[in-house]
C-alpha cells in the first residue's frame, strides 16, 4: 500500500500551493550565511591565546557544526516541501446517491366521470392512487392534475397524507379549462423532476387513448430518464360522458357524447420501449407491482466525477523524513517547539478538505470556521450536521442545495428552515407544507403558523407580501398611538361602546401605523391581472381564507392559467 501511494506520476507532478516555495530562497540565503559564520568563526578562534580558549570558544568541531547545521536546513527544507502540497494524482468523488421520485398525474377531464367502470373512472383512479401510497413505496411522491390545462397539487414529498388529503376534492370543476391536453402534462412532467438527475417514475392515470395521445407518448418515453407507467381508466365498452351540469349525457351539435377505451392504441402503446401498461385490477395486486419497482431502484447512483481542483496533497508523506531528521537533531526544546509549529500550521486553514486538518478539527467545526469567514459554499461542503448543513447553503444562496439538506432534519425547526428553503426558491406549495409539517411536530411554533397563512395567501395571487414583511407587519402593529378620551360625547374610549365611525379611526390608525390594510378574500381571479398593480398588492393582508381545499385549487389553478394566459388548446374537444 505504502509504495503503491508513492507511484508518482511525473508528467501530472505539481504543487497545490507553489507561492510556498519561495521559502526556499530565504531559507537559502539564511543557510548560506550560518555556513560562512562557522567557517568565520573557526578562523577567528586561532588568533586566541591558548589559554583563553576554554573560555570563549564553545566545544565542537567544525565538521560537527556544520553537520548539524545542514541537517537543520534540510529539515526546513523537506518542511516546505510539504507545505507546498505536492501532488500527483486526483480525487476520486464518488457518484452522488439520489432518490427516484415518482410522479402521478391524474386525468380531469369531462368523461372521467363516466360509469363504464365503478363507481366512476375517476373514483376508481382515486382509489389506485390510495393503494399505491398505501404499498409505500419510499419514493418523494408528486401529485398533478390536468385537463385543458396542467397543475401541480402537491409537489415532491414523503409526506403522503398530504396527497390523500386533497385526493377527494379533486373533479372536473376545478379544472379552469376542460379538455384533455396530454402535452401540458407530459410538459409538466419535466417541470417537476426535469433538473433531478435520478430515474424517475411517471404513472399517468387517464382514458384519453387516441393517434394523437399515442404519437406524445411514444416520442416522450424516448427522451424520458425513467419509466412511463400508463394505467387505462376506461373499458372497450365505453360509457356516455355526463353533461357538465350533470344532467343527463353531455351533446355536441346534438348527438351524445360516447367515450369508450381503443385496445389497438393501448396495443401499441405496450410495444413501445420505456412504457409500461398496467390493466387495472379489482385488488391492489397492481399498485404493488409498481410500488415494488419503485423500491428496487429507489437509490441512484451517479457516475463518478473528477473535478479539475481535487488534487489528493501527498506533502504528509514528507512527514516521514521529517521526523527522522528532528530526531537526530534532538535537543533540548527543540521536538516541542516544533510540534507547536506544527500545530499553528495546522490550524492555519481549512479552505482546503485534507485529511491533516481532520487531525486536529471534527468537519462540523471546520465548517463553522469557514462559515465564521462568511465562505458559506465552503463551509455547507465541510459540514455533516444537515441543520448546519443546510443553513450554510441557506446562506450561500444556494437554496437547491439547502432544501436537500432540511429534508434530512426531521425536526420541527428542520421542517421550518426547510419551508424558508423553499419559499426563497419559489416553490410557494413546498413552503406551505413545510411550514404545515413543522407545525404539526410543534404547535406552539407561531412564526410557523404566520409563514404558513403568508404563503397560502400568496399562492392565491391576491397578495404579493412577502415573510420579512408581515413578521415587520406584526411587530408594528401594536406601535399605534391610541389618542385619549378626552370628552364626553366621544364615545371610542372610556369602556363605551364604540360608534362605527371610532372603529374607522382605529382601523385608519393601523393602515398610517403599519402601511398594510386588510382585505377581503376574492370569489375569483380578476380578468385583467395587471389592473391591481404591485405596489398596492404589497400592502394587503387577506383577512380570512376558506380551509376547503377543492375551493383553493380551483382558485389557485384559475390565477395559474389567467397569469401564464393559458388557452384551450382544442377548443373542440371539451371531454
Amino acid at each position: 500500500m505504502f509504495w503503491s501511494e508513492l507511484n508518482i506520476d511525473w508528467e501530472a507532478f505539481h504543487f497545490l500551493r507553489e507561492t510556498v516555495l519561495w521559502l526556499l530562497i530565504p531559507l537559502l540565503v539564511i543557510y548560506v550565511l550560518s555556513v560562512w559564520g562557522v567557517r568565520d568563526s573557526v578562523k577567528w578562534s586561532r588568533v586566541i591565546p591558548a589559554h583563553l580558549k576554554p573560555y570563549l570558544v564553545k566545544k565542537g568541531s567544525e565538521n560537527l557544526k556544520l553537520g548539524l547545521l545542514t541537517l537543520s536546513f534540510l529539515a526546513m527544507t523537506i518542511g516546505i516541501l510539504g507545505l507546498a502540497g505536492p501532488t500527483w494524482d486526483k480525487v476520486q468523488v464518488p457518484g452522488q446517491k439520489v432518490e427516484s421520485p415518482m410522479v402521478i398525474a391524474l386525468d380531469l377531464s369531462q368523461s372521467m366521470l363516466c360509469d363504464d367502470v365503478q363507481p366512476t373512472r375517476l373514483d376508481r383512479a382515486k382509489f389506485k392512487i390510495r393503494d399505491l401510497i398505501k404499498q409505500d413505496p419510499k419514493a418523494r411522491i408528486a401529485l398533478m392534475v390536468f385537463a385543458g390545462s396542467s397543475h401541480t397539487v402537491v409537489p415532491l414529498t414523503k409526506d403522503y397524507k398530504i396527497i390523500e388529503s386533497y385526493l377527494e376534492g379533486l373533479s372536473p370543476s376545478i379544472m379552469p379549462l376542460r379538455g384533455s391536453d396530454i402535452a401540458s402534462a407530459l410538459n409538466m412532467t419535466d417541470t417537476i423532476v426535469g433538473s433531478i438527475e435520478a430515474p424517475s417514475t411517471l404513472v399517468f392515470l387517464t382514458d384519453d387513448f387516441t393517434d394523437e395521445s399515442f404519437e406524445m407518448f411514444q416520442n416522450y418515453s424516448t427522451k424520458f430518464n425513467g419509466e412511463v407507467v400508463i394505467m387505462p381508466m376506461s373499458t372497450p365498452t365505453g360509457a356516455e360522458v355526463p353533461a357538465f351540469n350533470g344532467r343527463g349525457a353531455l351533446r355536441v351539435d346534438g348527438k351524445v357524447v360516447y367515450s369508450s377505451l381503443d385496445q389497438e392504441i393501448v396495443k401499441k402503446l405496450e410495444s413501445k420501449e420505456g412504457i409500461t401498461i398496467s390493466p387495472l385490477t379489482l385488488d391492489d395486486s397492481d399498485m404493488e407491482i409498481i410500488a415494488d419497482n419503485v423500491r428496487s431502484e429507489l437509490v441512484f447512483q451517479s457516475e463518478k466525477n473528477e473535478e479539475k481542483d481535487q488534487w489528493i496533497d501527498r506533502g504528509y508523506w514528507l512527514m516521514i523524513p521529517l521526523v527522522v531528521i528532528v530526531l537526530m537533531l534532538f535537543r533540548k526544546g527543540v521536538v516541542l517547539y516544533s510540534l507547536s509549529i506544527l500545530m499553528l500550521c495546522a490550524g492555519c486553514s481549512y479552505d482546503r478538505p485534507t485529511k491533516f486538518n481532520d487531525l486536529w478539527a471534527s468537519k462540523d467545526y471546520q465548517g463553522q470556521v469557514l462559515q465564521d469567514h462568511e465562505k458559506y459554499e465552503l463551509a455547507a461542503e465541510r459540514y455533516q450536521n444537515p441543520l448546519r448543513k443546510g443553513i450554510a447553503y441557506y446562506k450561500s444562496g444556494d437554496y437547491a442545495n439547502a432544501i436537500k439538506a432540511f429534508s434530512e432534519d426531521t425536526t420541527a425547526m428542520g421542517q421550518y428552515n426547510l419551508g424558508l428553503a423553499y419559499y426563497k426558491s419559489g416553490n410557494l406549495e413546498g413552503a406551505e407544507i413545510s411550514f404545515q409539517k413543522a407545525l404539526e411536530l410543534d404547535p406552539a411554533m407561531s412564526i410557523a403558523v404566520e409563514n404558513s397563512e403568508v404563503v397560502s395567501q400568496l399562492m392565491q395571487g391576491e397578495n404579493e407580501v412577502s415573510l420579512e414583511q408581515a413578521q415587520e407587519a406584526n411587530n408594528e402593529k401594536g406601535n399605534a398611538q391610541n389618542l385619549e378620551n378626552t370628552s364626553p360625547e366621544d364615545l371610542g374610549g372610556g369602556g363605551q361602546e364604540a360608534t362605527k365611525e371610532d372603529m374607522e379611526k382605529g382601523r385608519l390608525e393601523e393602515t398610517v401605523a403599519t402601511d398594510i390594510r386588510l382585505g377581503k378574500e376574492l370569489e375569483e381571479v380578476p380578468e385583467d391581472l395587471g389592473a391591481i398593480g404591485k405596489q398596492d398588492m404589497q400592502k394587503i393582508l387577506i383577512r380570512d381564507t376558506e380551509d376547503d381545499p377543492t375551493s383553493f385549487l380551483r382558485k389557485k389553478f384559475a390565477y395559474q392559467v389567467k397569469e401564464e394566459k393559458i388557452a384551450t388548446k382544442n377548443p373542440d374537444k371539451v371531454w
